[in-house]
């Protein structure tokens, strides 16, 4: 589908290519928001509840196989949209946390019941600080999202510190924001869902500047940044 008004005159070059026009095709895709939040809710849910003795240490390798059969691969074909659909802050916030969830998917799965890692707990600490920074930068466009990373960044902290230190009360802690983390999710899913079914947003989601104008803006005001994106420009 070629989106009026992108056709244009290339505006600086060779002289032989001030003739010429260049046609950038733009491909519709559905949302992918909502899947990989809802598989964020997943599996904060599915950890929340061993971290706060609902579900039984001995069951670690159930959670794992949750980790790595719905919420990484959920997460993963999020990203992979998001980054179809130009949204890289998103698509790179979904794919840390992808890949986080196959690292502790895998090593729960090889850990006896119980067991903490230290090698799981610096993992985690590179995956609160790069959660934290996408979340700085999906403030400018998104509130809620970045209200989720945000969240999502300090939960991995503080389990990032009960893998070093095997402290129950850290475990505890992860759990309860996991709980309040899979609320926020949820809520981040259907919000997003609801905007992509309608066309327009029902639940307030905290969009402002880019992220405003993609619901809001006039299709010359959504795509005159365009030309600079990557895969669209020459060079990343």
């Amino acid at each position: 589908m070629t989106r009026p008004g992108l056709e244009t005159p290339a505006e600086a070059g060779p002289a032989e290519f001030s003739q010429e026009c260049v046609r950038i095709v733009v491909r519709p895709v559905g949302a992918p928001l909502p899947i990989g939040l809802y598989s964020l809710a997943a599996a904060s849910l599915v950890l929340a509840g061993l971290q706060l003795g609902w579900i039984a240490p001995t069951e670690g390798k159930n959670v794992a196989l949750a980790l790595l059969g719905f919420a990484f691969l959920g997460q993963a074909l999020a990203s992979i949209l998001s980054f179809l659909s130009r949204d890289g802050t998103v698509a790179t916030a979904m794919a840390i946390l992808a890949l986080t969830w196959s690292v502790t998917g895998l090593i729960l799965f090889r850990s006896p019941p119980g067991r903490t890692s230290h090698a799981l707990g610096l993992f985690l600490i590179f995956t609160a600080t790069a959660m934290l920074l996408t979340s700085a930068t999906a403030s400018i466009s998104k509130l809620v999202a970045a209200g989720v990373f945000l969240l999502a960044a300090i939960r991995f902290l503080v389990i990032a510190v009960y893998e070093l230190t095997g402290s129950q009360g850290w475990e505890r802690t992860g759990g309860v924001i996991g709980l309040v983390l899979f609320l926020l999710a949820i809520y981040a899913a259907f919000a997003s869902e609801l905007e992509d079914a309608l066309g327009r947003t029902v639940l307030p989601l905290g969009r402002r500047g880019k992220g405003k104008t993609a619901m809001d803006g006039s299709m010359p005001e959504q795509f005159k940044d365009l030309s600079t994106q990557p895969g669209v420009r020459t060079k990343l």
